[in-house]
Formats: structure tokens, sequence, C-alpha cells
């Protein structure tokens, strides 16, 4: 008997090693408890009841992963992490909303969960579903779409915010998508040899991107050029601190003699 429970509770902390520490009732019964046998887990403290079937093992100190992962079991086989939950975690988005939020397919009614805001799609198909961390989410490409991004309407309004800044602070106004050789760079003050890139959430979050930029930068760096990255959310969240920055550089450029 003793022998029997030891290995259910190998094959548990396998699954929950794999899942973020949440198992489902499913799992537990797979892994040979009976219904009485979690029952008695979780009056002993062993299991924790997250939602009606899933359960935290051990503790219920989870990460984000492992709220997210939970949320998402709780809300059916075909659910999937989406809209802001979604960006957070493949880093199109820079803060983690504070319930989860999870979609699924069709339009009928589901009973709401603590901690979860429900999105019901008729529209949502298998191949907009992946995993990430080993969590089902929506593709990069349907969260964007779930949250209302346009590619082209984001790169705008990005740029437009950083003139409006530029013009608050009587900064001298800089060529826009200017070309430095085989680069166009967004926003390039010549003379001062100075540029500024504008990174959005949308435009540089894979890990291509990232490296890309970089040896562009370096590139960049050794033709002569200082490079300045402001990402989106430095313009809502500290627009004083990016001018201040870009005050301190021109000024610096300037001093220095021309190569």
């Amino acid at each position: 008997m003793w022998r029997y429970l030891d290995r259910a509770d190998a094959k548990i902390a396998e699954i929950a090693a794999r899942q973020h520490g949440v198992v489902t009732i499913e799992q537990l019964l797979w892994a040979g408890l009976s219904h009485s046998s979690v029952r008695r887990r979780v009056r002993a403290g062993l299991l924790h009841r997250l939602y009606r079937g899933v359960y935290a093992v051990g503790h219920t100190d989870l990460s984000r992963e492992g709220r997210w992962l939970a949320a998402v079991l709780a809300c059916g086989p075909e659910a999937a992490l989406s809209h802001a939950s979604a960006a957070h975690l493949w880093s199109l988005a820079p803060k983690s909303p504070q319930w989860a939020h999870v979609t699924v397919p069709g339009d009928g009614g589901r009973a709401k969960r603590e901690g979860i805001v429900l999105h019901r799609s008729t529209t949502l198909r298998p191949t907009d579903v992946t995993r990430r961390r080993n969590i089902p989410v929506t593709t990069p490409a349907r969260t964007r779409r779930d949250m209302g991004w346009s590619a082209e309407r984001t790169r705008s309004d990005l740029e437009r915010r950083f003139l409006r800044l530029l013009r608050a602070h009587d900064l001298p106004i800089p060529a826009v998508n200017a070309r430095i050789g085989p680069y166009t760079v967004d926003f390039l003050w010549r003379s001062e040899r100075l540029v500024v890139e504008l990174d959005g959430y949308a435009y540089h979050s894979d890990r291509h991107t990232f490296t890309r930029d970089r040896a562009r930068d370096r590139e960049l760096a050794r033709r002569g050029f200082t490079v300045l990255r402001v990402a989106d959310d430095e313009l809502a969240s500290d627009a004083p601190a990016v001018a201040r920055s870009l005050i301190s550089l021109l000024r610096e450029r300037r001093r220095r003699p021309a190569a």
C-alpha cells in the first residue's frame, strides 16, 4: 500500500515539476490516487485547491507562470492564456495584469472564477494557440489582434509622441527615418552624429530582433554614431528623463571635435 502511494507521489511530483507546481484532478487520478485520497491530501495540506479540479502541490506560493497555468487548466482543455497576460508572457507588454486573461473557443456561458478574466471567442482556432514555458497561450500574432494592436499605427504613434516630446522641450527636430549607409534609423541628428531608436514592444520582442538591433548598434558606433534606444513605456512614464538624456547627449556631441 505505502509503496503504491510512494509511486503515485513520484508521478505527481514529476507532473508538478513540468507544470509550475500545479496539477489537475485527472492527472492525480492517472497517477494512482482515488478521489478520497485527494480529499485526504487536501486536508493534510499536501494539495491545495486553486480551482475546481486544479491543485497546487505542497504549497500555494506559485510563480506567475504557475498561476497562469492554473487559470488555463481551470477553463478547460481548449483554453489558452491570452490578451494582456499573453502579451506579457511573449514580452510584448512590460507589465503583467493582476488577473489572468484566458480565452476559450465558442460563445457559451461559463462560471466566473476568482482571479480569471475569461474571454469567449468564436474565431479562436488551434493554429492561434501554441505553448510557451509549457503554458497554452495565443500566438504573438493572435495576441496582437486580441489587444487591438496595429503595427503601423503603433509605430507612427510612437514617432508622434517622441516628436511632441522634442517640441515640448524646445529640442532641435531631427531627420526622421534617415539613411546611414545600408541602415534606416528612426531619428538622426546628423551633425551631432546622434541616433535615437524607438523600441516598441510589438517590434522588439523576439530574440532575433533583439540580436539584430544590437549588431546594428555596434556597426553604427563603429561609424562614429551614438545610439540611444528609448522604450515606449519610457515615453509614457518618464518623458522628462528621456528629454534630459537627449539634452545631455546633444551638448556632449556638439563639444566633440569633428572627425
